[in-house]
């Protein structure tokens, strides 16, 4: 009976290790996507699913998702400095960027409050398209259907070029 945890461990171990990518390769792939984020000077991003929060009766916190269409673009990336702009449309906005460990944030703070984040991480959905979360933490009394008054995650897609 005591051979039989052993056994499953064992069977388990060999599991991930034959399942593994070789830690050469998923080095020197990831190693190519940071790259290829930093290098960029521009991305365009597109947000297909939203989780919207709010809070009901009793101040209890719901969530609700749906889908969504949302486009997102930033344009004279300089990572160095910590800049980009945001094109939308109600014009350019400063943006503050900040690379670390394979995560390439964007930051917006509006002057009427509300901040909203974009974070492209060096990881793909399909071949050139990178994973993006975007936030929009924003809260308003009255909720207006086509704008964004309540908290909000959005979760797509980037396209970068240089």
């Amino acid at each position: 009976m005591r051979a039989l945890p052993i056994i499953s461990l064992t069977a388990g171990l060999l599991l991930v290790v034959t399942c593994a990518v070789p830690v050469g390769a998923q080095t020197a792939q990831s190693a190519a996507l940071e790259k290829k984020l930093l290098a960029a000077k521009t991305l365009k991003c597109k947000f297909s699913t939203l989780a919207t929060g709010d809070w009901v009766e009793g101040g209890k916190p719901k969530l609700t998702v749906a889908t969504a269409k949302v486009d997102v673009a930033f344009s004279s990336i300089d990572i160095d400095e910590g800049t980009a702009e945001a094109d939308g449309g109600y014009g350019n906005a400063f943006i503050s960027v900040k690379y670390s460990h394979g995560y390439l944030h964007f930051m917006q703070i509006s002057d009427a409050g509300p901040l909203y984040v974009t974070t492209v991480l060096a990881t793909e959905t399909t071949p050139g398209h990178f994973k993006a979360i975007h936030t929009r933490h924003e809260w308003t009394a009255a909720s207006i259907p086509g704008f964004t008054s309540r908290p909000e995650m959005y979760v797509g897609e980037c396209v970068a070029s240089g």
